[in-house]
């Protein structure tokens, strides 16, 4: 039988011999571990840093690049498919090998109004990952048989994972509908949108100079000291230009503007009806209003309690209609908002449901909603948006954008007390705003 000693300190020898491994390199410790971004500016970029607890780092480039500001279809995807491709200093296949070595990830997307390329690393190789960046938004060398061989082809698919899912088509639909342009732009280009005509590797090498100015990124780091994120973000973010190029055209900055209407196509995939009415911006925009987040939340449709059927309006009065699927989501950017109620299903019974909303929509303008109600409302809010920011994806967009358009970043606390402001009178004012629509 081993004494317990003996197994103490050969645990201990295991443990300091594993801190030494690969270069004496060890897993940082926590520092302070606040949910509240702290900001500020190196080499004339926006940065914020939140020092969250834990042995690892997400950090990414936010720029100011969705397809409300791109110049022609596909520009946006462009950009995104040749985030980590072959720079001036390093072949694509060196990028993925060392970032192997490290234990990184890559990855990059791109939404309405921003286009995101993050790393996930191990908390010590900030240094490396904030380089790599760095030289992705400044270096990349946008050659043509990357274009034709890879982008393209990964473009393709996209468009055709878009037109395969009609929940996806719809709601680029209903956005060019409310806003015909700028956000009514869809995420990725129709089939029949000529894009081999215009979309080449010189156009995007002028497109990503605008793109990645440094007026149009900020740098948005979580797991990560400040004062270390500034110190690499001024030393390797040095080579992207101060503005937009004069000689391509200006991304458009005219506000969004919600306009509405009605439109059908045809799918043979399945059937999806959305509704939709103007919202709120987001939390950094200058348009916010939580109440609209409590009323996509009073709507509801999906139950959030296992074995029960919710205390939505939507998920009591469409028991009758299990086979059309109903969800309200808020979808929110800088300066608008899009509330959507979402069925999808069988074709009679997303008719008869839609009947449901609308009435929904009625008594809950005219105070036949109860308190009760509508403080599940207001709470099952603010829980949805405090993990929303708290997610690392969701709130390392936000702050970024919101320190693009406004110089403001995302903070959770902010956001609670938001909503915990939000009286009975104020969702019942919204939902007549929305009536009106009807």
């Amino acid at each position: 039988m081993i004494a317990r000693a003996s197994l103490a300190r050969h645990g201990q020898q295991v443990l300091k011999s594993c801190r030494t491994v690969d270069g004496n390199r060890t897993l940082a410790t926590a520092a302070s571990g606040t949910f509240s971004y702290e900001t500020g500016e190196a080499a004339g970029v926006k940065i914020a840093s939140r020092d969250l607890p834990g042995p690892t780092t997400h950090l990414a480039v936010i720029a100011k690049a969705g397809t409300r500001f791109q110049p022609l279809p596909g520009f946006s995807d462009g950009l995104e498919k040749f985030a980590f491709k072959s720079t001036y200093k390093r072949s694509a296949l060196r990028i993925t090998r060392e970032s192997e070595l490290l234990g990184g990830e890559l990855s990059a997307f791109h939404s309405r109004e921003n286009l995101v390329i993050s790393t996930k690393f191990l908390r010590d190789d900030l240094p490396y990952f904030a380089e790599l960046l760095g030289e992705v938004i400044s270096q990349t060398k946008y050659t043509g048989h990357e274009l034709h061989e890879e982008v393209n082809r990964v473009i393709d698919l996209s468009r055709k994972a878009l037109l395969g899912n009609t929940t996806e088509f719809a709601i680029n639909s209903v956005h060019g509908v409310a806003f015909h342009r700028g956000l009514g732009n869809p995420l990725h280009p129709a089939s029949s949108t000529p894009m081999t005509k215009y979309l080449q590797e010189d156009l995007l090498r002028q497109y990503s100079q605008a793109a990645y100015a440094k007026s149009n990124i900020a740098v948005v780091a979580n797991g990560a000291n400040h004062q270390d994120l500034s110190k690499w973000v001024g030393e390797f973010f040095t080579e992207s230009p101060s503005s937009p190029p004069s000689d391509f055209p200006a991304a458009s900055t005219s506000p969004s503007k919600y306009y509405g209407g009605e439109e059908r196509i045809a799918h043979d995939s399945g059937n999806t009806m959305i509704l939709a009415f103007p919202g709120s911006s987001s939390f950094t925009g200058g348009s916010y209003k939580p109440e609209m987040a409590v009323l996509a939340a009073l709507l509801g449709g999906q139950s959030n309690i296992k074995w029960s059927p919710g205390f939505s309006l939507l998920s009591k009065a469409t028991t009758a209609y299990p086979q059309a699927h109903i969800s309200t989501t808020h979808h929110t950017y800088s300066d608008a908002g899009l509330l959507t109620v979402c069925m999808s299903g069988n074709a009679r019974h997303i008719r008869d449901a839609s009947q449901e909303v609308v009435n929904a929509l009625k008594d809950t303008a005219a105070g036949k909603v109860s308190s009760e109600d509508i403080k599940k409302a207001r709470a099952t809010a603010k829980f949805k948006a405090l993990e929303s920011g708290q997610n690392i994806d969701t709130g390392i967009e936000l702050t970024g954008a919101g320190l693009i358009q406004g110089g403001k970043a995302f903070q959770i606390d902010e956001v609670g007390k938001g909503m915990d402001g939000v009286s009975e009178d104020q969702v019942k004012k919204v939902c007549l705003c929305l009536q009106i629509q009807i």
